[in-house]
């Protein structure tokens, strides 16, 4: 199967060489945004692509608001400040996802709290959060509470993973029942719907990615996303050190951060997001492609829920067990195909291993067989 499988990719990709997990494509205005940029002299954090990008990634997440910042991470940080998050409480979220995701918490000086995924969606169990809340929570009048650690429960916080969306209506009416405010970490599935909504816009706030790995790209970058303006424009302020308007003086009124994508990272992903839509449709055929081989192979490829319409950002398989995990990870590799282990469940982590953490059942099934496939939307037009 693997030579078959080696094959196929090398045919997808019209290349016999090293294949890669996913790569950005440059192929329509960035040479020509970004050269606009430097000659202009403003490649900072302000300028006219920065306010042009934030309006675009209002629309295509279909928000009133969004908010320019220099990565992923520092956008879901920023977002779970803005949705109340303090020192000492309790996020809940899962562990089969990207470390950055818990990183965003603690450097809130929060704690994570790790809840199962479902084995449909890979993301967030709306049943594990309410068992979870069911044994350990009740709510008081200023909020959600553990009572076994009196902790406050500020925030919830699904992540989309490779672009499938959670069962979001579920998580929200459990989260809206313990007056849990829900930030969606969709740094991986712009341009996947839920229901015909938007990934990013269904809860209170919504964070984006634009990583050189993600399906569009700033090189680096990310946004919040939301429709709350008086917070949208906290969020600005936040991330540009606090600093009150003023035509000479520095003054700081809070604690601040310098997060503000620079303009020449915001020109790229302006011409980038000019093209997300056909990018998305290429790697939706990419994944039709993938699902017909691997069902005559008899594996299986993991696909969209019926009520989403998945990006599709990484494609995966699911494997019989570790074993077979790692015989495909080491041959596919061995051939210069390159393919990925799910990351490694975070309490696993020296850092997160004192977290509270469920059984993870399905986490951990999950852990042991799925592996990710080059998903780079392909440059000719796949029939």
């Amino acid at each position: 199967m693997i030579n078959d499988f080696v094959a196929f990719v090398q045919d997808i990709y019209s290349t016999d060489d090293f294949i890669p997990l996913h790569v950005p494509r440059f192929e329509g205005n960035e040479k020509e945004y970004v050269t606009n940029t430097i000659e202009s002299t403003f490649v900072s954090s302000v300028g006219a692509y920065v306010d042009q990008f934030e309006e675009m990634i209002a629309k295509k997440s279909q928000t009133t608001s969004g908010v320019a910042v220099v990565n992923g991470t520092s956008a879901l940080q920023v977002a779970l400040r803005l949705a109340g998050v303090k020192e000492g409480d309790e996020v809940l979220t899962q562990a089969l996802t990207f470390v950055a995701t818990a990183n965003a918490i603690a450097y809130n000086g929060a704690k994570p709290v790790f809840l199962d995924v479902g084995q449909d969606t890979m993301g967030l169990s709306p049943k594990a959060v309410e068992r979870f809340l069911n044994e350990y929570a009740e709510v008081r009048e200023d909020g959600c509470y553990n009572v076994k650690t009196g902790n406050r429960i500020s925030a919830c916080v699904p992540m989309h993973t490779f672009g499938f969306p959670v069962h979001f209506d579920e998580l929200a009416t459990v989260c809206e029942e313990w007056k849990i405010p829900i930030v969606e970490d969709a740094a991986e599935s712009l341009g996947s719907l839920y229901k015909g909504k938007p990934t990013g816009s269904l809860g209170s706030f919504g964070i984006f990615s634009f990583n050189g790995n993600k399906i569009v790209t700033a090189g680096g970058g990310g946004a919040i996303v939301t429709d709350d303006e008086e917070a949208s424009q906290h969020a600005k302020h936040l991330t540009t050190t606090a600093k009150k308007p003023h035509d000479y003086e520095y003054y700081h009124d809070e604690l601040g951060y310098n997060y503000r994508m620079p303009n020449l990272n915001a020109a790229l992903i302006c011409a980038q997001l000019e093209q997300l839509d056909t990018y998305v449709e290429n790697k939706r055929a990419l994944a039709k492609e993938y699902a017909d081989f691997f069902e005559r192979k008899g594996i299986k490829f993991r696909k969209e829920q019926s009520d989403s319409r998945a990006n599709y950002w990484l494609m995966c398989v699911e494997l019989e067990d570790r074993k077979e995990r790692n015989s495909f990870l080491e041959e596919t590799n061995d051939k210069g195909i390159m393919t990925r282990p799910i990351w490694q469940l975070l309490y696993r982590l020296p850092m997160y291993e004192h977290c509270f953490r469920d059984e993870q059942q399905n986490a951990e099934y999950l852990e042991d067989r799925i592996v990710n496939i080059p998903s780079s939307v392909v440059t000719e037009e796949i029939v």
